[in-house]
């Protein structure tokens, strides 16, 4: 995710990282060269099999305009659905690091085994980056998770499932052994229950994208529209037509390329999240927590 200065407003016009024109450029290319074409031909007064090239001229571009109202109308409905699950999606990954925080805080205070916790916290979390991304590598895995619950997460059907179970365990375990209360098994599983659903969330998104039949028809809107209009105009702005129909082209396959780049939002693209972050951030704080416990505690009695 690429985080931007908002005030700095000639650096985001100018800037080229990022931007949809990356994906779109030879669309728009071709689309511009496309006009150049018919407008030469317009020019140079061109017959086809003794018919008057320029007969095709002189679309009304007012009724050309009620195509490109019912286009602009589907792309800002592509847009805001995109939008809708790049932010679910980020709202999801929140409820993640609350949850992670919140499960950590609790075992590193009440239990004498909570860096175990803390181990299976945060390998859970990397464990769901890599599904979202679809990434099977996940050697690194063995930086949190003992040999034998990596083996067992890389042959499970849903991998962060696996270490959901491992935590819970983890839970009856120290409730068996008299370590936790009902009270606090209660809160600890309400966090679990939290974390999966978050989870389910997350998979939900990616493994259900915008139905294909208004993908398909925006595309085929944005083609039938941008092949058109050089003859709606081109009679009335001559060779200003195809710097104008490279603007339209831009705006129109800009937006619609950036709604691919959004829709799914735990990508490895610039503009998606930093699920990388959000992990990191997870093992930060589970990691402090865990090494701060002793000092936290007498800086609180020392109080007293």
């Amino acid at each position: 995710m690429i985080l931007y200065d908002r005030n700095r407003w000639l650096d985001a016009v100018f800037s080229w990282r990022g931007t949809a024109l990356r994906r779109a450029k030879w669309r728009v290319l071709a689309v511009t060269l496309y006009a150049a074409i018919v407008q030469f031909a317009y020019e140079a007064g061109a017959t086809y099999v003794g018919m008057d090239f320029r007969k095709f001229f002189g679309l009304d571009p007012s009724q050309h305009a009620v195509l490109g109202s019912l286009l602009g109308f589907l792309i800002v409905f592509r847009m805001n659905a995109s939008n809708n699950r790049f932010w679910e999606g980020r709202t999801a990954w929140g409820q993640i690091v609350n949850a992670c925080r919140n499960l950590v805080r609790v075992a590193v205070v009440y239990t004498e085994r909570g860096s175990e916790l803390v181990d299976l916290v945060v390998g859970y979390a990397e464990c769901l980056r890599h599904s979202l991304q679809g990434n099977d590598e996940m050697e690194d895995l063995e930086l949190y998770l003992h040999k034998g619950l990596t083996h067992q997460v890389k042959r499970f059907g849903n991998p962060p499932t696996c270490v959901a179970l491992a935590m819970s365990a983890w839970i009856e375990r120290e409730y068996r052994e008299g370590k936790l209360n009902p009270q606090l098994v209660r809160q600890l599983e309400d966090q679990m229950a939290c974390l999966v659903n978050a989870q389910g969330a997350c998979e939900r998104i990616l493994k259900t994208p915008l139905p294909f039949v208004y993908v398909v028809m925006i595309k085929q809107l944005i083609l039938v529209y941008l092949l058109t209009l050089p003859f709606a105009v081109g009679n009335i702005s001559h060779w200003w037509s195809p710097a104008l129909i490279t603007i339209v082209a831009l705006g129109l396959f800009g937006m619609e390329e950036a709604s691919v780049e959004t829709e799914d939002p735990f990508g490895t693209d610039e503009n998606c999240l930093d699920m990388e972050t959000f992990t990191m951030r997870i093992a930060r704080d589970s990691g402090q927590m865990a090494a701060t416990k002793a000092n936290i505690i007498s800086a609180a009695l020392s109080r007293e």
